[in-house]
């Protein structure tokens, strides 16, 4: 079967409390390059088949009940 993979993520102009509490940890943990963190939600589904119009619904499902279009941004792929 098909798989379907929904990232969400905070909008860039929304704090990230969560990624910055990563961030704030990188560093005593020995972990020096990494320069910012955002922390999002991976959604996996899957479906008959990947076609248009089951696409077109997974983005509906995204866009009312995996996200909050206020605050998040999603992003729909196929798994190959």
């Amino acid at each position: 079967m098909p798989r379907v993979i929904v990232d969400v993520m905070p909008k860039p102009e929304i704090l990230d409390p969560q990624g910055k509490a990563v961030h704030g940890a990188l560093p005593r943990l020995g972990f020096a390059a990494v320069t910012d963190v955002r922390q999002g939600k991976r959604f996996e589904l899957e479906v008959a088949a990947a076609d248009e119009a089951t696409l077109a619904e997974v983005h509906k499902i995204a866009a009312t009940l995996l996200s909050n279009p206020v605050i998040e941004d999603y992003s729909v792929r196929v798994d190959s």
